[in-house]
């Protein structure tokens, strides 16, 4: 037998039991530890008595000895036998009575991957675990979430993952606009798989130690990030407020990996910020799409517009995007009168998000956008471009074109899953290829961060692009 084999056959209880040290098989019946045979009775010679001839009485003694031998092995074969068989029987009926049992208790869908002997593995494994792992111990919770964590995993979509309750209520938490942490978004970086830095928010604890967009996140707190989903790599990064947390990063024009410790803090992430600049140009910049978002995007152009705007740059560089309903409301607040965006799920079912154009913008408009504007951020890009209502400066946005939905469950658990694909209104999905900006325009990293003046090279060139416009 392969030994694998039968090693997996003995952890569930139904392989043959080889090399076994210590005492007898299971179901093999009584054995007694002195050697002795238990029989019953004597034997007697017919007719002869006790003096008879000594070699004929030696020998007939020894025909009655093995005879009487022989037949208390028999008995004893047969009384083994008798055991075996019961032992048998009584294990077919509870293991039927535990079939039984389980039929009763738990029903299986059509074509479910989830039956009986899956279940029964399920079981098996835990039971490896409890016996065999070492590093620590692990709760049954821990394993629920890890079975339903493994059940997302399965389906080879990094964007698809489940929440515990309490990371569910973390994540509500972020899209609210508050939570404790440092500062900083974090998106996964398409080549790596590893969590990045996308963008820092000014002021924020991130902001003071330097941190940096493009920044891969390699450990927290000497953790690895590999094989984590986002959610995972945030939780590690997000804590307690005044604790602290070291980040193991690496950065492109670095020889090494740097270590880089935060002290966490409450942060308001101001997800929209807006300022006049030269000449009437308005400057509105974006960082994300929550819930939050949609008021204060209607703020900041109300101030913009009383501030005597001629020209507007909005910048959704580093934006991983966020809520499908924050950028449909306000991209209805420039758009003109039509499709904003489309989805379409597995079946085909199309659902359109519209804009009635009360809101068009009427001011000539610029869009800066690079690798990190993503999702939701390309939904409105997307729209912009091909109403050729503004133009596009900078790189190649990140390319994400798929719709996610978070399904909660009773017991304050979710499943995020991606639904459907979304396309822009002249029915192009970006998904792997992101929008080519009009404007091809790279970031001068070097210079940003080697002057405390911190030179936006492609600022300046949304600047030069929308005073042109201007000018026309």
């Amino acid at each position: 037998m392969d030994e694998n084999q039968s090693y997996f056959d003995n952890i569930s209880g139904t392989g043959t039991n080889t090399g076994r040290e210590n005492g007898p098989m299971p179901g093999s019946g009584p054995v007694y530890g002195d050697g002795r045979v238990y029989g019953t009775g004597t034997s007697q010679i017919p007719g002869k008595g006790p003096r008879g001839e000594r070699g004929s009485g030696k020998g007939l003694f020894l025909i009655g000895l093995i005879t009487g031998i022989s037949g208390a092995l028999l008995i004893m074969a047969i009384c083994y036998l008798g055991l075996y068989i019961q032992n048998v029987v009584e294990s077919g009926q509870n293991v039927a009575e535990s079939r039984q049992s389980s039929s009763d208790e738990v029903s299986f869908l059509k074509d479910s991957a989830i039956d009986a002997s899956v279940l029964n593995k399920m079981q098996t494994i835990e039971n490896t675990i409890n016996n065999y792992f070492y590093l620590h111990d692990v709760t049954g919770e821990e394993l629920q979430d890890g079975i339903y964590k493994g059940m997302l995993q399965a389906l080879g979509d990094p964007y698809s993952e489940y929440y515990s309750a309490e990371e569910l209520e973390a994540l509500m938490e972020q899209t609210e606009g508050v939570y404790y942490g440092i500062g900083a978004y974090v998106s996964q970086d398409a080549l790596t798989g590893l969590p990045k830095i996308s963008g820092v928010i000014e002021g924020a604890p991130a902001a003071e130690v330097d941190l940096r967009a493009n920044d891969i996140i390699y450990e927290v707190d000497g953790a690895s990030t590999y094989g984590l989903t986002l959610t995972e790599a945030v939780a590690l990064i997000k804590g307690p407020e005044n604790t602290e947390v070291t980040l193991t990063i690496v950065r492109e024009g670095e020889s090494d990996y740097l270590d880089v410790t935060v002290t966490r803090r409450k942060v308001e992430t101001p997800t929209v910020q807006h300022e006049m600049l030269e000449e009437g140009m308005a400057y509105i910049q974006l960082t994300e799409f929550d819930d939050v978002s949609i008021k204060q995007f209607e703020d900041a152009l109300a101030s913009v517009r009383k501030s005597g705007m001629k020209g507007m740059i909005l910048d959704l560089r580093g934006n991983p995007g966020g809520s499908l309903n924050a950028v449909v409301e306000m991209a209805r607040m420039i758009l003109p009168k039509g499709m904003i965006v489309y989805t379409e799920d597995k079946s085909g079912k199309r659902s359109e998000y519209t804009c009635d154009g009360d809101k068009e913008l009427d001011v000539p408009l610029v869009v800066l956008v690079d690798m990190n504007s993503a999702s939701a951020s390309e939904i409105m890009a997307g729209a912009i471009k091909d109403y050729k209502l503004g133009t596009l400066v900078g790189t190649t946005t990140f390319g994400k074109g798929i719709v996610q939905q978070i399904i909660p469950f009773r017991d304050g658990s979710a499943v995020k899953v991606t639904i459907s694909a979304y396309y822009t209104p002249n029915g192009n999905n970006i998904h792997g290829l992101g929008i080519e900006p009009d404007v091809v325009c790279e970031f001068d990293g070097e210079a940003y961060y080697g002057s405390e003046d911190h030179p936006d090279n492609q600022l300046e060139k949304a600047k030069e692009v929308l005073k042109g416009l201007m000018e026309q």
